[in-house]
């Protein structure tokens, strides 16, 4: 079974006027801010069944590798996730587009191959309880790819991202926290980061508060780790 006997309300996230803004933004950003290239590197390599947690309007699809044998992807927005049906029809792999929030993942444990987290962790409300979801519906061993922002390197930019985070940025911008440290976040769920590089998107050009990311692959640890609920052995799931 594919399913959970539990399932997240269908529109437990709601964002459509900024939706429709970052449905026209992103589709522009893949040439101007070079993210096409981003993708492309993020989940080259892949193979077997994959989880993309927060999809968005699909723009991950056409970069699958053909050694994906199918992707589930969970996208809680209700517009974002119609434009993400549609790009799964041009999509060169089996893509199915579900409902869902990456803090209640209505899948299986141990069911995929790989978890994609593409600028999501950014937007959900609990970051910890996301990533420990992650790691349930993957296998043993199985891989996480994340492109993230992340804090900024200098003190004037990490203040100036610190600022918006606690005032209107997450309202206008569908929850997004600039500077929320994902490297740290994953390793402290159970995962073992192999490979990472900082990225700054657009690569050239005046620097944003959402300039500064990190693209990278862990992989799950059967250690030991504190889970949502405490400490406890979460590679017992």
């Amino acid at each position: 079974m594919l399913l959970r006997s539990t399932r997240s309300p269908e529109d437990a996230v709601h964002h459509p006027v900024f939706a429709r803004y970052y449905a026209r933004m992103s589709v522009a950003a893949e040439t101007t801010a070079g993210l096409a290239g981003i993708r492309k590197e993020l989940l080259s390599g892949l193979t077997g069944r994959v989880i993309e947690i927060g999809a968005g309007n699909g723009l991950n699809f056409t970069h699958y590798p053909p050694t994906v044998s199918e992707v589930v992807a969970i996208e809680p927005e209700r517009t974002l996730r119609q434009l993400a049906v549609r790009s799964a029809l041009g999509a060169g792999i089996p893509v199915d587009v579900m409902p869902g929030t990456a803090e209640a993942l209505p899948v299986e444990d141990e069911t995929f191959d790989a978890a994609v987290l593409s600028l999501v962790l950014c937007t959900v409300r609990d970051v910890r309880r996301s990533l420990a979801e992650a790691r349930r519906v993957l296998r043993p061993g199985g891989e996480l790819r994340f492109f993230e922002h992340v804090r900024a390197d200098d003190r004037a930019m990490a203040a100036t991202q610190r600022v918006l985070d606690a005032t209107l940025w997450p309202l206008l911008t569908g929850g997004c926290h600039t500077s929320r440290d994902a490297l740290a976040a994953i390793e402290a769920a159970g995962f073992v980061v192999e490979t990472h590089r900082g990225v700054r998107v657009p690569g050239s050009g005046v620097r944003l508060p959402t300039s500064a990311c990190v693209l990278g692959v862990a992989r799950r640890s059967d250690a030991k780790t504190e889970g949502p609920e405490g400490p406890g052995p979460a590679a017992a799931r």
